[in-house]
């Protein structure tokens, strides 16, 4: 790895400036956290009243916190493989989470008796010839580890430690903490984590896993990534912290209020086919959620102080965010992602648009918001480009270094794109986006609709401007059409024949 020349700010003590010097001697850790379905509201520093996250909003104080920041796609599987790879979900082949609900025989069989399209066939395991970023940081001298929820391959030669890292512990198939077991409790059921004593939790564990991983490596450059199993469902928080944020609750007076929008007209009119059961949360009032944001912030805080103890964390890179939006209207709709509008599974912004905070002292700035637009793809570069490793010319990436962000200096990172042709189990539907400075235009396949929308003016997406700007929905319209195509976007097939026999 190169060597790293240091400006010192104007203004640093002695002490300071002897401090950064000692520590531009030493190789550069990354610790890498990514949350699963947490919304972009869910933290603290964004704005949470109800939720706890006190380690996340000190390591925003001590970084840089962005709000324009997306995942590159409104579920799982698909932002997990961008991270890796640096690319779109669609060059990648994982478009939907795995498996995904309609993506095997019997699921196709369901759908065809309620809709008349069919979702593409996705890729079931991230392909080895991916080069990903454990492999690239590998290759460098580094020492990588993956800690938790992996999600990106049925089968187990596919697993984290066939794709570049050195250790892996719980990453396996699954999306979630096992429901055959006892999710966050014992037994985890997980072939990549054996079973610790009785109550244990496995956020818990899982923090005490890095702990170690951390001792183990600091002689050496690391590179940990640490996506939590956390807050995806099973709703599962520890005792003493559900009791806490019930009595919160209460004390706030959550505990009355009706939280949660009844059978949401909008879907009613607009879905191709009939869908029941989604209610979108107007309030954050859940206590088992909080708790498990908690447990998550305090296992950051873990970690943190491991860091500190070793002398290891002012020259450690720590980015925390989101594999999608929080979960606001299905599977008890535990969380509201308000003012955003919907949430995961869906192309409006409650959907996409995540938390993203980004500490490194000396190079990012401390305390500063960012509205530069990130997205998942961009991470791969960023961190090759913060770390000075040159990426091989043959490999191809989607994303770009958004480095002069992190640090604090405006950037336009040009235009961003999803792509997502699957019914999700959420209430969303087909559909495609292109965001492109102020503006987000929605594509929806099932009836060939446009929506667009000033998303600096507009944060809701209440206001749909397609009839009105019809020479910028024309345009961006063509620049998401010709981008699928230049990633061969696989589309939802049309099989209106055999669904008007049923």
């Amino acid at each position: 790895m190169a060597s790293k020349n240091f400006l010192l700010p104007i203004g640093l003590t002695a002490f300071s400036a002897l401090s950064l010097a000692q520590n531009a001697s030493k190789p550069v850790n990354v610790i890498f956290f990514m949350a699963d379905d947490l919304g972009w509201t869910d933290l603290g520093c964004y704005g949470s009243k109800f939720y706890e996250t006190p380690n996340l909003d000190q390591l925003a104080k001590e970084g840089i916190r962005f709000t324009n920041a997306y995942a590159s796609c409104p579920v799982s599987s698909p932002s997990r493989a961008s991270f890796q790879t640096g690319k779109y979900p669609t060059r990648v082949g994982i478009t939907d989470y795995i498996p995904g609900r309609y993506n095997l025989p019997k699921g196709r069989a369901e759908i065809q008796k309620t809709c008349p399209f069919l979702p593409p066939d996705i890729v079931l395991n991230m392909p080895l010839e991916e080069v990903t970023i454990g492999e690239m940081l590998q290759k460098n001298g580094y020492k990588t580890a993956h800690i938790g929820k992996w999600h990106l391959s049925e089968d187990s030669t596919y697993f984290p430690q066939f794709q570049g890292y050195d250790i892996n512990i719980a990453g396996n198939s699954k999306g979630s903490p096992s429901y055959e077991g006892g999710g966050y409790f014992l037994p985890y059921n997980n072939p990549n984590l054996k079973d610790g004593p009785k109550g244990e939790y496995l956020t818990d564990r899982l923090g005490d896993e890095c702990v170690k991983i951390i001792q183990q490596y600091q002689n050496d450059p690391f590179f940990i990534s640490f996506p939590f199993y956390q807050v995806h469902t099973p709703l599962m928080g520890k005792p003493d912290k559900v009791k806490y944020f019930q009595e919160k609750a209460h004390q706030m007076g959550l505990d009355t209020i009706k939280y949660i929008y009844d059978e949401n007209p909008e879907w009613k009119a607009k879905q191709p086919f009939k869908q029941n059961g989604f209610h979108e949360r107007m309030i954050q009032s859940n206590p088992v959620f909080a708790a498990m944001i908690a447990s998550m912030d305090e296992n950051l805080g873990k970690v943190i102080a491991e860091l500190k103890r070793l002398g290891l964390y002012d020259n450690t890179i720590i980015v925390f965010t989101s594999d999608n939006g929080g979960l606001s209207t299905a599977e008890s709709s535990p969380t509201s992602n308000k003012p955003l509008r919907a949430g995961k599974g869906f192309m409006y912004e409650g959907g996409i648009r995540v938390p993203l905070i980004a500490k490194w002292k000396g190079h990012f700035p401390e305390n500063k918001t960012s509205e530069n637009i990130v997205s998942t793809i961009d991470y791969f570069p960023t961190l090759l480009d913060l770390l000075d490793i040159n990426k091989p010319d043959s490999l191809l990436i989607d994303g770009i270094s958004v480095k002069s962000s992190f640090e604090g200096k405006n950037q336009n990172r040009g235009s961003i794109f999803w792509h997502y042709p699957h019914y999700p189990n959420q209430g969303g539907r087909l559909a495609g986006a292109i965001r492109e400075g102020d503006y987000k235009l929605i594509e929806f396949f099932d009836n060939n609709t446009v929506e667009l929308y000033n998303i600096k003016k507009d944060i809701s997406e209440k206001h749909d401007l397609s009839k009105i700007d019809t020479e910028r929905t024309a345009t961006m319209l063509k620049k998401l059409q010709d981008w699928r195509v230049s990633v061969k976007a696989k589309m939802p097939i049309n099989d209106l024949k055999n669904f008007q026999k049923q």
